[in-house]
């Protein structure tokens, strides 16, 4: 079984207007190593930020991670300007499953195109029916919510998304940077998320691992 790739190019444009592409290719370690799989959902307008560190932490903690673009496998560009290529289409991604969690990273226009998204709904509920973790971070708890997806939870968002989800009474909303409530984990955005990504890998592999990966980013968890 051949490793999964994540790649990353990188469009920077300084003040004189000289373009520069960078390019960094990002080899997971082979699925067949390890035991617990992951799927992050990939759109235009995605959060780069909390995409790529979901995808990385979770690697880390030897979790296999295949990306799902919407609508197809093409190179998506994110909230940031930041180009990704996904591993494969969203589409393809119930023939590849289980998976042991779904990651849905924010972003405003990622989230709007998961919330539209047919598929993700189906494999939404698919992953919830069969008790397995839905991880949704800044504005992708309204996805959440489009779908019918963790109704009665506790949740968290992106704070300007607050009105919207707790309308209709459909949801518990706590100001917590992350929020777990039994295998529902939403947080609030960019800056927590360290704190997410690290929570999935302690609620899949356990905290002993979680622990050592932080450390090995000097990050305190």
């Amino acid at each position: 079984m051949k490793a999964a790739q994540v790649v990353l190019r990188l469009l920077i444009e300084d003040k004189f207007g000289i373009n520069r592409n960078i390019h960094c290719q990002v080899r997971q370690l082979s699925q067949c190593k390890m035991s617990k799989k992951a799927l992050v959902f990939l759109a235009a307008g995605t959060e780069e930020m909390e995409f790529v560190i979901a995808a990385d932490t979770l690697t880390r903690g030897g979790i296999a991670v295949t990306i799902a673009g919407l609508p197809d496998s093409s190179l998506v560009k994110c909230s940031r300007g930041v180009n990704i290529k996904p591993d494969i289409a969203v589409s393809e991604a119930k023939s590849r499953g289980p998976f042991d969690v779904l990651v849905l990273p924010g972003g405003l226009g990622g989230a709007k195109a998961m919330a539209e998204s047919q598929e993700v709904g189906a494999l939404l509920k698919e992953q919830e029916k069969s008790g397995r973790i839905i991880a949704a971070i800044c504005a992708a708890p309204t996805a959440l919510k489009a779908h019918g997806i963790a109704i009665g939870k506790n949740i968290t968002s992106y704070p300007s998304m607050k009105d919207q989800m707790v309308e209709g009474g459909k949801y518990n909303y706590l100001d917590d940077k992350v929020v777990v409530d039994g295998n529902i984990i939403t947080s609030k955005g960019p800056g927590t998320s360290f704190d997410f990504a690290l929570t999935i890998v302690e609620k899949l592999v356990g905290k002993e691992k979680a622990s050592e990966v932080a450390k090995g980013m000097l990050i305190c968890y």
